[in-house]
């Protein structure tokens, strides 16, 4: 209420001065005060999402609060203060964008370009306040030979795709179609016999899409690599996040669950980085509606088997409380990150000292205490322990023995084959990035064995 005294100062609004919203009604601008129906709840002016855009504003709780520019404001401010407070980008970075085409990877372009255009170090709150902050470019992996149904489909996504970077506001940025069989070799036909094959001896559903999954990410590490891109962006939102929670939960991926939600995952030669993993997908399809900006939806094929029944789980749940994704997300961020999931650290001190400075301010505190001993040879999922022991009793030298204890237990039952005659072909198939780790390790558990040969009880001894 106004107080009608000539002689307050405490900031309140007489009658006559109360701020009229756009659809007539009087607001209180007040922390607390009584909320007019239909206006925005921070600006206390503007008419919400739901009066001014009905069709876009759907079941979101967002569009009944906020006007459509104060809503744009609030997943702005998400995106910077995660780029911001985990150290994401530096001025020096030069960052590559995996554009699948849907709202998420196409509204981080946006924000990126925000963050290009001023030149004041929103990104990084560095020293030097007059130089640009950083380069981008976009990657689309054509998933083609993997989903063959869908060939014609992923065509038309990737010409929609570059049309969309190539209509992007200057600076101009260098798009990179990837066909995934490129991780093979360069000669493209040999890679995708390859890579048909590979699919064609992985039945289980779940581990196909899961597979399909890591040969997409050894597919833009590659393509990082050779463009001399040194950190790769990922559009993974909240919401993505939520279904992989449960689904490494069923899978028995408990252990290395931490080390695929944080904002930042050095474990790759090129460090991944998930500045949009605060924003809920519905609310970046709600800005993308607001903006007429333009998706590829072709390529956003249906999950299948576990992944696919989780995914439509937690879609029935958020339907019901739109805060069930924001809770599942928040109860496994109390995980313990591992000491990959934060920035690398870079030659230059300066910009050491403020990533430093961010990670203290923000108590950002893997565990170097116990870091992972080995990582999954298939998937690269940090193993608790390493499997060494589970070649007790085996020749090291059989190829099935050294996949399978290198190997999650997710993997062994989901992709590897459960013939382990077929092992060796198997092996044959996958790409030469993931068996030169499996010779690697092979290698080493020989050479562990060499160091220990004389302390080993051979098979004739009894023990005693």
């Amino acid at each position: 209420m106004a107080c009608n005294s000539a002689s307050c100062e405490s900031g309140c609004y007489k009658d006559d001065e109360r701020p009229v919203a756009a659809n007539g009604n009087a607001s209180n601008p007040r922390r607390g005060g009584v909320n007019v129906p239909g206006v925005c709840l921070k600006c206390k002016i503007n008419q919400t999402i739901a009066v001014t855009h009905p069709a876009v504003a759907g079941s979101a709780g967002e569009g009944g609060r906020f006007c459509a520019d104060c809503f744009r404001s609030n997943l702005l401010g998400k995106f910077r203060f995660a780029v911001t407070s985990n150290a994401m980008i530096s001025p020096s970075d030069n960052i590559l964008v995996a554009f699948s085409g849907g709202s998420a990877s196409r509204y981080f372009i946006l924000f990126s370009h925000v963050l290009v255009t001023q030149k004041n170090f929103d990104a990084s709150r560095e020293r030097e306040r007059v130089l640009p902050v950083f380069g981008v470019g976009v990657a689309y992996i054509d998933e083609t030979t993997m989903c063959a149904e869908a060939s014609s489909e992923f065509g038309e996504a990737a010409n929609e795709v570059e049309l969309i970077v190539s209509n992007l506001t200057p600076p101009t940025k260098q798009f990179l179609a990837i066909p995934t069989e490129s991780i093979y070799s360069p000669e493209l036909a040999v890679g995708r016999d390859s890579l048909k094959r590979l699919g064609d001896v992985v039945r289980d559903l779940t581990g196909k899409e899961d597979l399909n999954k890591h040969l997409r990410m050894l597919s833009l590490q590659k393509a990082a690599f050779d463009n001399g891109y040194n950190k790769i962006v990922l559009g993974t939102c909240t919401s993505r996040i939520a279904c992989h929670v449960l689904e490494a939960t069923v899978k028995g991926q408990g252990f290395s669950l931490a080390a695929d939600i944080q904002y930042v995952d050095a474990r790759w030669k090129v460090p991944v980085v998930l500045p949009l993993r605060d924003c809920l997908s519905e609310e970046l399809n709600m800005l993308c509606s607001l903006d007429s900006l333009k998706t590829v939806e072709a390529s956003q094929q249906p999950r299948a088997g576990i992944n696919g029944l989780i995914s439509s789980f937690v879609k029935l749940l958020q339907e019901e409380n739109p805060s069930r994704e924001s809770t599942i997300v928040r109860t496994a961020g109390k995980l313990t990150p591992f000491s990959f999931n934060k920035t690398p650290e870079v030659d230059d001190p300066n910009e050491r000292l403020a990533t430093k400075r961010r990670q203290k301010k923000y108590n950002l505190k893997p565990d170097k205490s116990q870091p992972p001993e080995s990582f999954c040879l298939v998937c690269s999922s940090p193993l608790k322990k390493s499997n060494t022991s589970g070649l007790n009793g085996l020749a090291l030298e059989e190829t099935s023995a050294v996949i399978y204890a290198a190997a999650c237990s997710s993997c062994q039952y989901q992709i590897l084959p459960k013939d382990t005659s077929s092992m060796e072909h198997f092996l044959s198939l996958l790409p030469q990035s993931i068996t030169t780790l499996a010779k690697d390790s092979s290698d080493s558990h020989m050479f562990l064995r060499e160091q220990i040969q004389d302390l080993l009880l051979s098979d004739s001894d009894d023990g005693t």
